[in-house]
């Protein structure tokens, strides 16, 4: 009563057995792809967590430094600005990691906080009395005078587009781990469970437990089981170019580091900017907004301040040499790659499987 090990010698199998055979192949094919997949996952998974936590380093070393702007340049609002800069950055970091927002959106935001208060700190510091409706009247205001001139455009310019290339690659390496785990999971079709255990237990039922299947007969069967994973041969090896591509626009002008460790410098021209045409910003938000309290004998404007770049670069340069020879080893063994699904029939037909250095082999029918 067998039905895939048939023939003409006795045997020692049973039907039951050809079934637990079926659920052996079925287990050790998986395995076999895990096996395969462990290294190229594992250097996925490497590559992602080292990734973000050389961008993490560069968006802290960033925040810093554009916190101690404020508490070296505009002391006055220093204490304020803390949470508007802290939301800048939280906002970079989820938009790298691929939330629904948008670069325009966070700077834009930040600039809308930042108004009321370089107008009540700086440009206006007498005023006593910010009360919740005067600092929305000013964040709203902001957008229709635009009190920091190009440079709050500029900025979004610039960052968009440097964290754009950092955004989709980090998605494309999330896809890539998914395709690879689909992969692993394949299920196999009935006639190629059959086709395995013809070509691994079958002999067995003939009590040739150690002639393995010859070398092309393994191709056949294996070529035929997995041709729906090696389809993916044209698209993996588009994928491994869009990769490429992408790490190529990181290392190009338009550098992640140098927007991100640039965002202190924007921040500080917009703020002066605004301090310089103090006297018509005053005049239009008075005539939008109303006039707020002022202090007994108005302070006079807080001096402009012009920022010397900060000296912490050391860290920025670490940080930024650690990215850059991270993208270069990644994109190498990646390019090393681009024939993992075209050639997986043949990697999973060598080593132990197949005899190699015999002249004897079991073809399918019987030990040749």
């Amino acid at each position: 009563d067998l039905q895939i090990c048939q023939h003409r010698a006795p045997t020692c199998c049973t039907k039951k057995m050809e079934e637990s055979y079926q659920a052996a192949v079925r287990r050790e094919r998986t395995q076999s792809i895990q096996a395969l997949n462990f290294e190229l996952k594992y250097m996925i998974v490497g590559h992602i967590t080292a990734f973000q936590e050389a961008f993490e380093s560069l968006l802290r070393f960033a925040e810093n430094r554009t916190s101690s702007l404020f508490e070296t340049a505009y002391r006055p609002m220093a204490k304020e600005a803390a949470e508007p800069v802290k939301e800048l950055f939280t906002d970079i970091s989820l938009y790298i990691l691929g939330a629904e927002t948008t670069v325009e959106s966070a700077v834009l935001r930040f600039f809308d906080s930042l108004f009321p208060l370089v107008y009540s700190r700086l440009i206006n510091p007498g005023i006593t009395d910010l009360s919740e409706d005067y600092t929305e009247c000013l964040r709203l205001t902001r957008q229709d005078i635009n009190p920091f001139g190009h440079y709050s455009k500029n900025m979004v310019t610039e960052l968009s587009k440097s964290l754009w290339a950092s955004r989709m690659l980090s998605q494309a390496l999330s896809l890539g781990i998914e395709v690879i785990n689909t992969t692993e999971h394949a299920a196999l079709s009935k006639e190629c469970s059959r086709a395995l255990v013809k070509m691994q237990y079958c002999p067995h039922c003939q009590g040739l437990t150690l002639i393995r299947p010859c070398v092309g007969y393994c191709l056949n069967v294996m070529r035929g089981c997995l041709a729906s994973v090696s389809e993916l041969d044209a698209q993996w090896r588009e994928f491994i170019s869009t990769l490429e591509y992408l790490t190529n626009e990181m290392a190009a002008s338009h550098e992640l580091e140098i927007a991100l460790s640039g965002i202190w410098n924007s921040i500080n021209e917009a703020i002066l900017h605004a301090q310089l045409n103090g006297p018509q910003l005053s005049a239009t938000v008075d005539k939008v907004c109303g006039q707020p309290k002022q202090q007994e004998g108005n302070l006079s404007s807080a001096n402009i301040v012009p920022v010397k770049e900060v000296t912490e670069t050391q860290t920025f340069v670490m940080a930024h040499t650690s990215l850059n020879n991270k993208r270069r080893e990644f994109i190498n063994y990646m390019k090393r790659s681009r024939t993992f699904y075209a050639s997986i029939a043949e990697r999973l037909c060598d080593g132990d499987l197949v005899m190699r250095d015999s002249s004897t082999c079991w073809n399918g029918e019987d030990v040749v």
